[in-house]
């Protein structure tokens, strides 16, 4: 029995042997494949993990890549006002906070002329132009070729308001003028200086094209700086832009980015060949001669001749004053100067300091270079004799 149980207890022990071989044989075949499933399951989230950090990395780089052009789009640009003493921040493609702080020392300008024709009697001319307020209790700087000749004038501020207008001074070789409005408290426009501005600098225009379309607002750049220009036979050094200007801006207002007036617009160059070539009298030379023309009615320096004369440039002219030859013909000696010279009525002045003239326009383009208490000598035509005349040039008043 003893070795019955024996032998059963080893059977048993070696089934139970074979039974935990068999377990271990089962385990070590089914390992591999948990490892296996649990090697493809990391896979699995590796392939994931990779693809959703480079997914993250695309959308990232789109993302900085949308900030980057939002900002190029939004540059930003400080500039300090020489009159203001906080520095402001301007975003180059918004005007709306400039054109607020500026658009109400813009005003139009319209203008009547009576004029008189043998066939229609008198007759009425309308013109259109702008301004700039020069000051709060109602100076308005305008320009001379808008204003010239007008009979009356009238102004209208930003807000609708009207005024009549009266004539103050007014300045043909800068083509400047100023006007004056019976108001109170106006908006004046901040005074810019010339020496700060430069080219390439952004710059907006606020004016009244074609004489309907107030409070018009353009943008632009500076394009040049002390061009000489000759306009309508008076030589001028201005400020040359690229703003959109049309008639009815002359007189208008050159804004810079900080709000300042750098220039009153004064001119376009008109060709079927050009482009985008504005002109503006610069601001240094706006506050010299508007000081002057409110202080004391003229600018000092400016030449005349001190006659009444009228100008011989055609030949139907020639034919109604009786002359043989283009020029200007002397009605009067008015100032003492011409007196003193001996200038006489029908006296034909044909040239000034040896330059042939053939019209008043062109005796005044001469003039420009010349100053006050400057002497210069006349070619006369007198009663068919050639004759010279040494003038002093009188103060333009």
């Amino acid at each position: 029995m003893d070795e019955y149980f024996d032998i059963e207890e080893k059977k048993n022990e070696e089934e139970i042997k074979e039974q935990q071989e068999e377990q271990v044989d089962v385990r070590q075949e089914t390992y591999p494949l948990e490892r296996e499933k649990s090697s493809g399951v990391k896979a699995g989230w590796l392939i994931l993990a990779v693809a959703g950090s480079l997914l993250l990395s695309v959308i990232s780089s789109v993302v900085t890549a949308g900030i980057v052009a939002k900002k190029a789009v939004s540059t930003v640009v400080v500039y300090e006002g020489k009159e203001k003493e906080e520095t402001r921040v301007i975003q180059q493609t918004d005007y709306t906070e400039l054109v607020e702080e500026v658009k109400n020392t813009v005003v139009e300008v319209y203008t009547e002329q009576v004029s008189y024709n043998s066939y229609f009697g008198n007759y009425v001319t309308e013109g259109a132009g702008s301004g700039v307020i020069y000051s709060a209790d109602g100076y308005i700087i305008t320009n001379n070729h808008v204003i010239d000749g007008a009979s009356s004038i009238f102004v209208t501020l930003a807000n609708g308001e009207k005024y009549n207008a009266e004539l103050v001074a007014t300045d043909v070789k800068s083509d400047l003028a100023v006007i004056r409005i019976e108001a109170e408290g106006l908006q004046p426009a901040v005074l810019g200086n010339s020496e700060k501005i430069a080219v390439g600098q952004i710059c907006i225009a606020i004016g009244n094209p074609m004489g309907t379309l107030g409070g018009t607002v353009t943008a632009g750049i500076v394009s040049g700086l002390s061009r000489d220009v000759t306009i309508e036979n008076v030589p001028m050094t201005l400020m040359q832009i690229n703003v959109a200007i049309s008639p009815g801006n002359s007189g208008g207002g050159l804004f810079s980015s900080n709000g300042e007036l750098i220039g009153i617009v004064n001119a376009k160059s008109v060709s079927e060949n050009v482009e985008g070539i504005g002109f503006a009298i610069p601001i240094d030379v706006v506050k010299e001669v508007v000081e002057q023309l409110i202080t004391q009615g003229y600018v000092t320096g400016r030449a005349q001749l001190g006659i009444k004369c009228v100008s011989i440039d055609s030949v139907q002219k020639a034919w109604n004053y009786n002359v043989t030859s283009y020029g200007v013909l002397v009605m009067e000696a008015v100032e003492e100067n011409a007196k003193a010279a001996g200038l006489q009525e029908n006296d034909l002045i044909v040239a000034v300091d040896g330059t042939k003239v053939e019209s008043l326009a062109a005796v005044q383009k001469l003039l420009y270079g010349y100053q006050a208490g400057q002497k210069v000598t006349l070619t006369v035509l007198r009663e068919g004799q050639q004759i010279s005349v040494d003038l002093v040039l009188s103060q333009k008043k």
